[in-house]
């Protein structure tokens, strides 16, 4: 990764809300995670998502319909985020 891909990514807004979220460690108190992993997107969301995407595929989307699209992917690309974070500051349950 170059330098300058380095940086942005140091910069992201999740990557810097990922910080907040977590201490010194890089880790996610277990409440805090806990509730992260109840985060989604409701219904009226995912079928606006889903109306978007199709409109999107037909070719028939407005140049507002495809910011607005963004939007959710880049919303998504943070749940998805935040999750993975989440999911690594809970201690995992070994098999003896």
């Amino acid at each position: 990764m170059s330098t300058t891909n380095t940086l942005t990514a140091g910069t992201s807004e999740a990557a810097i809300i990922g910080r907040l979220l977590s201490n010194d460690r890089g880790e996610m108190s277990a409440d805090l995670a806990r509730y992260v992993l109840t985060l989604g997107f409701g219904v009226e969301d995912q079928a606006r998502m889903r109306d978007l995407a199709e409109r999107n595929q037909d070719g028939a989307l407005s140049p507002e319909g495809h910011e607005a699209l963004l939007n959710f992917v880049r919303a998504g690309h943070l749940l998805a985020l935040l999750h993975s974070r989440a999911r690594k500051s809970l201690p995992t349950k070994r098999n003896s």
